[in-house]
């Protein structure tokens, strides 16, 4: 099973009662009411992107005004480079800080530009990218990414109420925990489910 500790940040306390309803059954996991300012010291921060690394308004800004203007120009040369000016929602990258505090930050867009993604799985998309991410960045360097901060994805520009973002959130930890043996297309049906459906619900269509 892959193991990290997960802590899901949000300075408002609806956010984070969704967050601990929907992820109560998983190990690992630290809701924490804040700011990301305000947050102690970890390996990992992931931001609540767009395609360019516009990182001017929302969260993204006050990762900018932590870390400097520098880190927004890091993330927009990495797209630049890897990704021809446009990183397609479902892709992630993790960058160095140099600050000891916080080492790295993972750019996990959720949206191309800034506006509606409810009824999508994009939430879904963004968190599983950058757990892959994080994975496979441990698998391959000794500095391990032992504990992640993720903010709630999608409830702000994008519109995605916090439940929705909390359940899709969670479906792509719990498909994190625990990845098959084997591909069939049971498994991919159950998964399909997992993602769309809360509980006998379709909330995904796009």
């Amino acid at each position: 099973m892959n193991s990290i500790n997960l802590w899901l940040i949000h300075p408002k306390q609806e956010m984070c009662a969704a967050f601990e309803q929907r992820f109560e059954d998983l190990p690992g996991v630290r809701v924490i009411q804040s700011r990301f300012e305000d947050l102690p010291p970890h390996d990992c921060f992931v931001t609540a992107a767009n395609s360019f690394g516009m990182m001017t308004a929302g969260i993204d800004a006050a990762v900018v005004r932590y870390f400097g203007e520098r880190i927004m120009r890091s993330v927009q040369f990495r797209i630049m480079n890897e990704y021809l000016g446009e990183q397609p929602v479902g892709t992630a990258f993790l960058l160095e800080t140099g600050d000891r505090s916080i080492p790295f930050l993972c750019h996990a867009p959720t949206m191309r530009v800034p506006g509606g993604i409810d009824g999508t799985d994009k939430v879904y998309s963004a968190t599983w990218a950058a757990l892959l991410a994080i994975y496979n960045h441990n698998a391959k360097d000794a500095k391990k990414i032992e504990t992640v901060a993720f903010p709630a994805f999608g409830a702000g520009f994008g519109g995605v109420s916090y439940s929705e973002s909390a359940r899709q959130m969670a479906a792509a930890y719990r498909l994190f925990l625990d990845p098959p043996h084997r591909l069939d297309w049971d498994w991919v049906a159950s998964r399909e489910k997992a993602i769309r459906y809360d509980g006998k619900k379709i909330v995904v269509r796009n």
